[in-house]
């Protein structure tokens, strides 16, 4: 007759845990999350620095003219036109936030709760379009409204996000006609 084999091994107490080493192990972790954390920080005051040329923004005139359309969405950020990952963080454009944009016969009003306002005179809208990304945000193909307009010497591209994406259209219609306006205003002027 054969042996039987045992079912269960001897049996044997638990491992003991190190608790000082995992303790010193998440301290450690922690830390360099913690160093992470304040060199993107650092990396973004610099930016803030560099881009200290970067005017003040205008502010709303308070009658602003007709309403032409409105919107409730997202702000995503500035930055340079045509460069969309060099973002513009000076002035709190950088500030990712809700946005409430109003297009008026004075120009573009975003408000932006939580974040600082700006308003963008029509004489300084260049044109509008549907894009997919700017800096730190990519969307499906026309997911994204992307404004250009003049800000003292340099051109900034803002993008927004509409509550309902199918309104982007009608904005960039709205924007090019003011700026086609401008345009036109201008040459007759000359």
């Amino acid at each position: 007759m054969t042996p039987l084999i045992p079912l269960a091994a001897e049996p044997q107490s638990a491992e003991v845990t190190d608790w000082a080493a995992r303790l010193g192990w998440v301290g450690v972790l922690l830390l360099f999350i913690a160093l992470v954390y304040w060199l993107m920080r650092q990396g973004w005051t610099w930016r803030a620095r560099l881009q200290a040329d970067v005017p003040e923004l205008p502010i709303a005139p308070d009658e602003p003219g007709a309403v032409r359309l409105e919107m409730n969405g997202r702000y995503h950020g500035s930055t340079t036109a045509g460069q969309w990952l060099d973002r513009i963080v000076a002035h709190g454009l950088g500030t990712r936030s809700r946005a409430e944009l109003t297009l008026t016969d004075a120009g573009l009003v975003v408000s932006r709760p939580g974040a600082r306002d700006f308003f963008v005179p029509a004489d300084k809208l260049r044109g509008a379009r549907l894009d997919k990304g700017i800096a730190g945000k990519v969307l499906a193909e026309g997911g994204l409204l992307v404004v250009t307009w003049q800000h003292g010497d340099i051109l900034i591209d803002s993008g927004f996000r509409s509550d309902r994406a199918a309104e982007h259209t009608a904005w960039v219609e709205a924007i090019d006609s003011i700026t086609t306006e401008n345009t036109t205003t201008e040459g007759a002027a000359r």
